[in-house]
């Protein structure tokens, strides 16, 4: 961190009363928190049992380093976090505590045979900044097992499966591991060989009862005749009349193991995450969005998808397409759920919402945190021009949005832009999704370009109207297709253009801007342009300067339309 870095933090009960007494303490667990109690408590308690946690730097526990100690595994059993061994293998360096860490019960070094290399699905290995440049590489996931596996200084290597692509190999002096089902990585570590996992649910201590190895070979393969006889009937009563079925087997499991795929949850998880889909966060052309908490804690937001008519294949292609799409301007995709007639999409959860929430308010009903001033608003114009730009000309096949506008333009905690929902167009039937969007949709009317009504081909292009219309109501803090008596009973964006036309500018400027702030005039006169050349008179080719970065966010549309 740099010297001058300052990182603010607020506790939950900021401001609420003068006699509320804070204090900030490092815990022995590894973790900074802000406590806070009553000063009438204070003096009535002197023994300190009424301190409540307000905040705490890290809010996943089993994210801090070293917490388990030195080759110890955090997970969770329900909400607490627990410390391990990563195998039999090893040993606890103290079976009292825990978080003491483990060690090889036969060292590396000491290995009578060759050294092997133990398999953790789910779990990373935390790495602690700056991480040398020959400790961190851009390889699949079986070159780095190898890589760590065949060097002498390692002993231990992460692989990450969220798109990135990246390796992290550990040298030795201090591992610390987290294992968790949302996690989507895979990590491994050296052994002395044989590898012996961990015991699921062990013989309490005392019980002297021993299984006699013919019970147990009885009891295997009993087993494995009745899974094989069980795989083979459904086999033949589902799928005889499917010959392809070999092949299609292992393009699933090629796509569930590629690197990048999303993490695929069960029903019942993304259940018992939202709480039976129970904190609703908005509703959009492709289906409803709710809140949820995943088991490592991370907030996200979970969206039912409608109108799904694709198949299973095609279905997790085109969603490992979108989560193969990275970008700072677009939203994230965590993972999916794709269960019988169930289909469902995980994403980041963004802290501020929408931007229709911040534009289109009553002024009284804003607060002044909750109020955007221009310069926001013009990094926001620039951001959602950057993502769009990214799904038009720089990923390997142009992604057509179909749906910009301020309810897909989400923001941050820091209001930077992200652009949801990309990619979404091709999931829905053409055919219902064109139908959608014309009728049924709210607020996406006003954004349709002209050839969705000329039934003409749909391409980039058409993204571009609908972001010329965001770009007007990001001036002026109102719907472009809302009528009034100030317009003169013309829609707002027809007046807009009218006024502009006759260089009458500040006119259409949000009120709300005019009441609060200066305002950079000749931004908003860039911005207007961008309205006014593109969206409305069909010219070739919208432009936005950043005056800060001095780039360029350009966007081509055709004078067909």
């Amino acid at each position: 961190m740099l010297p001058s870095s300052v990182i603010m933090a607020y506790s939950s009960d900021y401001a609420e009363g003068p006699d509320i007494f804070r204090f900030t303490r490092l815990d022995n667990d590894g973790n900074l928190r802000i406590y806070s109690s009553s000063s009438s408590n204070n003096n009535n308690n002197n023994n300190g049992n009424n301190q409540n946690v307000r905040w705490a730097a890290v809010s996943d526990q089993c994210q801090v380093f070293g917490y388990c100690g030195n080759l110890g595994i955090c997970s969770y059993n329900g909400s607490d976090p627990v410390c391990g061994c990563p195998s039999q293998n090893f040993e606890p360096v103290d079976v009292r505590d825990r978080r003491r860490g483990c060690r090889r019960k036969v060292e590396i070094e000491d290995c009578p045979g060759s050294s092997t290399m133990l398999e953790l699905d789910n779990a990373r290995f935390l790495t602690y900044p700056p991480e040398l440049s020959s400790q961190v590489f851009f390889i699949g996931i079986s070159a780095c097992r190898l890589n760590c596996l065949v060097s002498g200084s390692c002993i231990a290597s992460t692989s990450l499966s969220d798109g990135t692509g990246l390796c992290y190999l550990k040298v030795p002096g201090f591992v610390s591991g987290y294992q968790s089902p949302a996690l989507p990585s895979t990590s491994f570590l050296k052994v002395c060989g044989p590898v012996v996992a961990n015991e699921g649910v062990g013989v309490e201590k005392g019980t002297r009862w021993k299984l006699r190895p013919w019970v147990v070979v009885v009891v295997v393969v009993g087993t494995l005749f009745g899974l094989v006889a069980a795989e083979l009937g459904l086999w033949y009563w589902c799928c005889r009349n499917s010959p392809k079925l070999g092949v299609l087997s292992a393009q699933y499991a090629l796509l569930e193991y590629a690197s990048g795929a999303p993490v695929q949850f069960s029903y019942k998880d993304l259940q018992r995450a939202t709480k039976g889909f129970k904190e609703k966060l908005g509703a959009g052309g492709f289906g409803a969005v709710y809140k949820g908490v995943l088991a490592n804690r991370t907030t996200v937001a979970v969206k039912q998808l409608e109108g799904i008519e694709q198949g299973e294949k095609q279905f997790r292609m085109e969603v490992a397409t979108i989560s193969s799409t990275h970008h700072l301007n677009l939203v994230r995709l965590i993972g999916f759920c794709s269960e019988g007639r169930h289909r469902l999409l995980v994403y980041e959860f963004m802290k501020n919402s929408s931007l229709d929430t911040f534009l289109f308010a009553p002024e009284e009903q804003l607060q002044s945190v909750k109020m955007l001033n221009w310069e926001s608003r013009f990094n926001i114009a620039l951001g959602t021009a950057r993502g769009i730009t990214y799904l038009h000309e720089e990923c390997r096949d142009c992604i057509v949005h179909c749906d910009i506008k301020p309810e897909n333009i989400l923001l941050d905690e820091n209001h930077n832009a992200k652009v949801s929902d990309f990619g979404l167009a091709k999931l829905v039937n053409p055919k219902d999704h064109r139908y959608r969007t014309l009728t049924s949709v709210r607020g996406t009317r006003g954004y349709l370009a002209p050839e969705w009504l000329a039934n003409l081909p749909i391409t980039s292009k058409s993204d571009v109207y609908s972001y010329g219309m965001v770009l007007l109501e990001i001036v002026c803090g109102r719907r472009n297709f809302e009528v009034s008596e100030q317009t003169n009973r013309k829609k707002f964006s027809v007046w807009a253009y009218e006024e502009v036309d006759k260089g009458n500018i500040e006119a259409i400027i949000d009120t709300k801007l005019r009441n609060h702030e200066e305002v950079d005039m000749e931004q908003v006169r860039r911005v207007i342009e961008c309205f006014y050349i593109g969206a409305i008179g069909g010219a070739t080719v919208i432009v936005l300067v950043s005056t800060d970065t001095k780039r360029v966010i350009v966007c081509f549309r055709g004078d067909e339309h």
